[in-house]
């Protein structure tokens, strides 16, 4: 009498369920969604440190003086960076901002910046969806709008 060699259809089914359930268990746990918004949020932070430091490096490089669009920014009031002329108050959730934009190309064509750059989800270049403003102490802060991880993003120097 020979005996086969194998495994029976429900030994197979037994072994499917259990790695099944431990697949799902380890994407559960890795929870890609949460780690994309890091992933965006963290871009979102460089994006506003690159552009405070071009602001804060063009001021040093004028003799104190800020850029021509920085300096015409009233004092604590906050502007959505961008190249629209108006309509700029509407989108930003994190702060109330003004209906003009602050337009930051001019640290492109002087070289502190390669670009301006935008909010990796909803950013164009009319509306950033990144924010400054121009303190009455000399300080500027800048923000993102539309942070995913729950907590503000914003810089100050």
């Amino acid at each position: 009498m020979r005996t086969k060699k194998g495994f029976t259809l429900i030994e197979l089914l037994i072994v499917i369920a259990i790695i099944a359930i431990l697949a799902a268990a380890i994407f559960v746990a890795l929870d890609p969604v949460t780690r994309f918004q890091e992933a965006r949020d963290a871009r979102r932070y460089n994006d506003l440190n690159n552009t405070l430091t071009a602001v804060v490096t063009d001021q040093v490089d004028n003799g104190g003086t800020y850029i021509a669009a920085v300096t015409g920014l009233t004092d604590d009031l906050f502007y959505t960076i961008g190249t629209d002329v108006a309509a700029c108050d509407a989108g930003c959730t994190a702060q109330v901002t003004q209906a003009a934009c602050a337009d930051l190309t001019g640290l492109v064509t002087e070289g502190y910046l390669g670009s301006v750059p935008m909010d990796p989800s909803t950013g164009t270049a009319g509306k950033t969806d990144y924010y400054i403003s121009k303190k009455a102490n000399g300080t500027v802060e800048v923000g993102s709008c539309d942070p995913e991880g729950g907590s503000a993003i914003t810089l100050t120097r």
